[in-house]
Formats: C-alpha cells, sequence, structure tokens
C-alpha cells in the first residue's frame, strides 16, 4: 500500500519567493539572460572578517555538536546587544539561536500556539507567516491594511480582530514585503492595545538595521513595561550582514518560553551550524564597516527604484523606508493582454513577466496582498536599470 500524506500536507504551499527563484535559476540554467528581483537576499558577499572568523573555527575543531540552543559565546553576545543597544536587559538564558529566522519563528510559533488559538498578522505578511501558524494547528487571522495607510495595521485594527481564541500578533517592521517602517508612536499605540488584551506578540525584526532617511527601527518589547514579558524578538544575520546561506537566526523572549523553544529544537535539529555560530559572533561584536557599506548602496538602489517605478505605466508604490523591497500596484493591467496573455491576477501577471519578458518578481497574492508585485532591489545597479528598462517594454502590451 502506497504511503499516505498526513492532514498537514495540505495545510502548506511552497514558498513563493523560492519557488519563483527557483524557477529564475531554471531558465538561467538554459542559457536565458533573467532579471531576477524575485530572491530577498543582500547581492553582497559576506565580509571577510566573518568568513575567516569561520576558518578559524573550523581550524581550532569547532566542527562538532553545540548546546541546542547554541554556544554560550554566541548567546551572550546576542544578549548583550539588546541590553547595549536597544536597552532591553536581556539575560543569554532567553536567547535561542536557530537555524536561520524561519526556525526561530517556528519554534516559536510551537511554543505559544496549537490546535483552537488565533494569530493576528496584518496584511501583506511575509510569505512563510501563516502557514507556519497552521502547522501549529492554530488559524491565521489576516488583518487587511491598504496602500492609502501605508500598509499599516491600526490599533483599533488589532482590537477588531481580537476574540477569546487569540494567542498572539505578529509583526514586522521593517517590513517584508512593503519595506514599510513603523513609527515609534505607531508602535507604542499598538504596544497599549496588546497591553489591554492578553496577547504575546512575535516582533520579527529581521531588517532592523536596514533602514533610510529618518525612519529608525524600534524594538517592540521595549516599548512599555512588561510588554517584555509577552513578547518574543526575532531577528538574525542574514539580512545585515549578507549572510543567508549561514542559517543563523534568535530569539529572545522570557526565560520558560526560551527554554521550551530549546527543547523543540533539540529534537528538531539538534543544534544550529557550529561554524555559522562563530561566524556570527563575529557579526556582532565585529567591525560595523561593512553595515554601513551595505546601507549606502542599498540607499543610493531605494531612491533609483522610486524615481523608476514612479515612471512606468499605471504602477504606483508606497516608497520603502526599510528592507529592499518594492511593492508594486500592478492591479490596472489586470484584464489586459501583456506579452501574449491575459492578465487576471498577480500570479498572471509575474509568471508572464518571467516567461515573455524573463524578468522575476514575486506575486502580490504569496503575502495576503492579491494587486501588487514584490521587486528586490537587493541587486546590482545595472541589472536594476535593464530591469525596469525591460519591465517598461513588457507594460506596453
Amino acid at each position: 500500500m502506497a504511503l499516505t500524506l498526513a492532514a498537514r500536507s495540505t495545510l502548506i504551499a511552497p514558498s513563493a519567493t523560492l519557488a519563483m527563484a527557483a524557477e529564475a535559476k531554471r531558465l538561467k540554467g538554459q542559457g536565458i539572460d533573467v532579471l531576477d528581483f524575485a530572491l530577498g537576499e543582500p547581492d553582497f558577499n559576506t565580509p571577510d572578517n566573518i568568513q575567516e572568523a569561520a576558518i578559524r573555527a573550523m581550524r581550532a575543531g569547532h566542527t562538532h555538536y553545540t548546546p541546542p540552543a547554541g554556544i554560550a559565546e554566541l548567546r551572550e553576545a546576542i544578549a548583550a546587544h539588546y541590553t547595549n543597544h536597544h536597552k532591553l536587559p536581556t539575560t543569554w538564558q532567553q536567547v535561542i539561536v536557530s537555524n536561520g529566522c524561519k526556525q526561530s519563528i517556528h519554534n516559536a510559533l510551537m511554543a505559544l500556539s496549537g490546535p483552537g488559538d488565533e494569530v493576528i498578522i496584518p496584511t501583506p505578511y511575509w510569505v512563510s507567516y501563516a502557514d507556519l501558524v497552521k502547522l501549529t494547528g492554530a488559524t491565521p487571522v489576516l488583518v487587511e491594511t491598504s496602500e492609502a495607510s501605508h500598509f499599516k495595521m491600526t490599533p483599533a485594527q488589532f482590537l477588531a480582530a481580537v476574540t477569546p481564541k487569540t494567542k498572539l500578533l505578529m509583526i514586522n517592521s521593517p517590513s517584508n514585503p512593503t519595506g514599510v517602517v513603523y513609527s515609534h508612536a505607531e508602535l507604542e499605540a499598538i504596544a497599549d492595545a496588546v497591553l489591554t488584551t492578553s496577547v504575546g506578540v512575535l516582533s520579527d525584526e529581521i531588517y532592523e538595521q536596514l533602514v533610510y532617511g529618518n525612519a529608525t527601527p524600534t524594538c517592540f518589547a521595549t516599548l512599555r513595561p512588561g510588554l517584555a514579558d509577552r513578547t518574543v524578538t526575532l531577528s538574525g544575520v542574514s539580512k545585515t550582514y549578507a549572510m543567508t546561506g549561514w542559517r543563523i537566526g534568535w530569539a529572545v523572549g522570557p526565560v520558560a518560553v526560551a527554554k521550551f523553544m530549546g527543547d523543540v529544537q533539540s529534537q528538531e535539529t539538534s543544534n544550529p551550524c557550529s561554524v555559522s555560530q562563530w561566524a556570527a559572533l563575529e557579526a556582532i561584536v565585529g567591525p560595523q564597516d561593512s553595515v554601513k557599506h551595505m546601507l549606502s548602496e542599498f540607499t543610493k538602489r531605494r531612491a533609483y527604484v522610486i524615481e523608476r517605478v514612479a515612471q512606468l505605466p499605471d504602477v504606483t508604490c508606497v516608497p520603502a523606508d526599510g528592507a529592499f523591497y518594492a511593492f508594486m500596484n500592478v492591479s490596472k493591467h489586470f484584464g489586459r493582454t501583456l506579452g501574449g496573455k491575459k492578465i487576471e491576477n498577480s500570479t498572471d501577471f509575474c509568471l508572464t513577466a518571467l516567461a515573455a519578458s524573463h524578468v522575476a518578481l514575486v506575486m502580490g497574492s504569496a503575502f495576503g496582498a492579491e494587486g501588487y508585485a514584490r521587486l528586490s532591489f537587493a541587486t546590482s545597479m545595472s541589472i536594476l536599470e535593464r530591469g525596469f528598462d525591460t519591465l517598461g517594454k513588457f507594460l506596453e502590451g
């Protein structure tokens, strides 16, 4: 008798960003010149000092199992970062290091939600949030935001979504896919609303050091007394230090929650990669010049992207204040024929743009926002120039 998949196999779909990137890679393998704006990862190489730290770690024999929650040195460095930089008193026992921020989110959801629970997620949201919630048996409750409100959830919207079943709120600032950064005052208002309920918070702050202009990142757990007791803060080294492939993320939360997350991880993956942990330690405590350089380049690209999006016919976009994305409203092109195909939705738009013009974007529907397409500007200026030229011709029909 053939194996039968468990019922949970119907709950999730493959990551749309990775699927689009895989299709772009397949076309590249056929010799096609694809202009790839699908993946959300810096195009810079991991800084030399971090690479050297990994080499030293291997030569020193740090290639064996580590404690499930990570090496003490890294957990202490992360705790010190939150204590000193964010003014959030943190001990190493509150820190869990994982195989990327995605595993940190999964572990936190496993620790705090389950069948019968509800988890509030403002839309647009990162593609994995809702599916990771579903895997725990909980139900994602999507709160729709709009381009007019700069894709920001209001306290009133949050409170309207709360029910006796609500266990958690997931919030992401700076945001993937929109690049929106909530102001300090806006997050304070949400924090005040949260504190009138029994709801906990998962705050994904992975893009915290990639902000532009007057935008400033805020560590949600610091906003009000007592908020840290019901908040798990999520981050990692992937975006800030161009370390996506090293797979190191972390969670900071109450000790009891952190301990259980560590227990879950001990059964799932044993520990994060030993060598990557030593590299991440160097990233955090070592020179930060590479971060400044990368942010400077992203700032130039952001300005260029804003200018070029404004020139695309019938396309609008809220300028990103953080991260490295342009979340473009392409809905006015629905019903048109582009690239030889009638466009009915964002999936049609992105798949046709890739097939007909070899421009790889990610459909807004994957982020809970039909009508949009996400473009990552974590790529060279020359590719951005060619990409917008090509996209402009595609939109001419």
